[in-house]
């Protein structure tokens, strides 16, 4: 199904049906977003309805002509989910790695990823769940939408050696929790 720019100016014009077409539409698309930042699915939801409501708000301020709106409605979700996580991450306690920037640099290496092709998606992203917050969301900004370290050091108001200290551990742990699930894998498995 793909949202046409009629269903998009009628939502913005407040049309309860559209917007329940494009509800369903953003639903499909944007939840996995959402889960792979949330343990629950709860957690998730309440996120995704959020986002839709900066969605619906922000189709009368822009050029519905020249959006590309699943790029867009993914950026808002993902801006959204980071500024809960930042919102939230005042009452956690934050670990902070003491290994050096050199150190760090080691581990951020780009390498190709055996255990995505291994294990699929899926499986990888129920994995995230079982890990801390902090890591978990810088490895998905990192490895699933691309972002450098030193954008995420921003997102999440953290220096660029700590998202890498989190994406270390990130890995780490899912490689600790895939050896746990088949104990097949090949030594030279990368996450």
């Amino acid at each position: 199904m793909q949202i046409t720019l009629e269903v998009l100016k009628a939502c913005a014009q407040q049309d309860r049906k559209a917007q329940k077409q494009l509800y369903e539409y953003c639903f499909r698309s944007l939840m996995p977003v959402c889960l792979r930042y949330h343990n629950n699915e709860e957690d998730a939801r309440s996120s995704l309805n959020i986002s839709f409501l900066k969605i619906i708000n922000g189709l009368e301020s822009i050029d519905l002509k020249e959006l590309n709106f699943n790029a867009w409605a993914k950026r808002i979700t993902t801006n959204t989910l980071i500024d809960e996580y930042r919102k939230s991450k005042k009452h956690l306690s934050h670990y902070q790695g003491k290994e050096t920037e050199r150190e760090l640099d080691i581990h951020a290496e780009i390498i190709q990823n055996d255990a995505e092709s291994e294990f699929g998606c899926e499986s990888i992203l129920k994995l995230l769940t079982q890990i801390p917050d902090a890591s978990a969301k810088v490895f998905g900004l990192y490895v699933i939408d691309g972002y450098s370290h030193k954008e995420i050091g921003e997102l999440l108001d953290m220096s660029e050696g700590t998202s890498k200290w989190h994406l270390s551990t990130a890995r780490k742990l899912l490689r600790e929790k895939l050896e746990k699930m088949n104990t097949q894998i090949p030594q030279k498995l990368v996450i």
